[in-house]
């Protein structure tokens, strides 16, 4: 396993729990409490948000097979199943586990492995792209009094805007220039570190050739409407989770600008996602910015935030785990082979790479 995943996990959890040690007997918490806040939560509101993010599974698919289209005419939906085993290999395995998807995909398709680990890298700036574009409308356009703090608020989505404009303006010098952009990195980050420099090279020229799958601009259009309808169901199940805490007036009342503070904060969190133990630092994580930023009560903010983990990213195991007995998977040695077939390629295409300058 990727050991730098393991020790900045164990960090963030380290953390937490020395938060808890130092609140344990500044902050109440009646566990009666938290067990009313889920039994009294409306289910219906929670069932909404499962089936968003279960609709959000059908678009990765979508957005996948299209992003083929230019190598492989592949079926719109034929890729469902390599999103729903690799994201519950994810949940139950770790982080570790992101190389499963592309390398289904591979194998699935007949397609060579480092073009499907360049289509994952176009997806994952495309789910960033689209997260940071959402977090920055909606903070920008918020009215006045709609967050807390509305002066740090507004400033991180500007910055949000400019990091956005920023990575279309990378996007495009990467699709019209790659090898030069990547050539200028190596040299810039090689005065600080060869290997750091080495490996800015790879994930551009990698980048780069993610993006030929997009040759036109319908192309971009399409895969752009794709994440952001994705996106949008992933704010909705958000916004469900968390109005469906009834009792919690804070929570009940959530508004659309304050959702998408809390989801900008709960994928940065999800990042150092370690197997079982990185459920509890996620719940930690997110029940923080609820509780001390929203004002919801310490047991109505856990109850949610452990919801929220249960519905956008545990919810969808049994279906993983069901799909994989019928495609005969197991999730452990796929991503020991997924992550031994990413090294090997790593170093394949390391021995390929022309030398600075060359």
């Amino acid at each position: 396993m990727k050991k730098k995943q393991w020790i900045l996990g164990l960090l963030v959890l380290a953390a937490l729990m020395a938060l808890v040690i130092w609140g344990r007997d500044r902050i109440h918490f009646d566990f009666a409490t938290f067990r009313s806040q889920l039994a009294l939560a409306d289910w219906r509101r929670i069932g909404i948000a499962t089936g968003c993010i279960y609709l959000g599974y059908v678009f990765r698919s979508v957005r996948w097979s299209m992003l083929l289209r230019h190598n492989k005419n592949v079926p719109m939906f034929s890729l469902l199943g390599t999103q729903v085993i690799g994201f519950t290999a994810v949940a139950l395995i770790g982080r570790v586990a992101d190389p499963v998807r592309p390398y289904l995909v591979a194998k699935k398709t007949g397609l060579p492995l480092s073009n499907q680990f360049a289509v994952y890298v176009v997806e994952r700036l495309f789910d960033f792209g689209t997260l940071a574009l959402l977090f920055s409308s909606v903070i920008l356009l918020a009215p006045a009094g709609a967050m807390p703090h509305p002066e740090i608020v507004k400033k991180a989505g500007l910055g949000g805007l400019l990091v956005t404009i920023a990575g279309a303006i990378f996007l495009v010098a990467v699709r019209l220039a790659g090898g030069l952009v990547a050539s200028f990195f190596e040299r810039l980050f090689g005065l600080v570190s060869k290997s750091l420099a080495e490996a800015a090279g790879h994930k551009i020229r990698a980048f780069h050739a993610g993006l030929d799958t997009m040759r036109t601009f319908s192309d971009f259009a399409v895969a752009a409407g794709l994440s952001l309808g994705m996106w949008g169901l992933i704010t909705v199940a958000y916004l469900e989770a968390t109005r469906a805490f009834v009792t919690s007036p804070p929570l009940a009342s959530m508004t659309l600008a304050k959702i998408m503070l809390l989801l900008a904060y709960s994928g940065g969190a999800s990042i150092f996602q370690l197997p079982v133990l990185g459920w509890f630092t996620q719940i930690g994580l997110v029940a923080w910015p609820l509780s001390a930023l929203l004002g919801a009560s310490p047991e109505a903010a856990t109850a949610c935030a452990a919801t929220i983990l249960l519905v956008t990213f545990l919810s969808i195991v049994p279906i993983g785990l069901v799909w994989a007995q019928f495609e005969h998977v197991s999730l452990r040695k796929i991503t020991h082979e997924s992550e031994e077939a990413e090294v090997k390629l790593e170093a394949e295409e390391a021995t390929e790479t022309p030398e600075w300058g060359g």
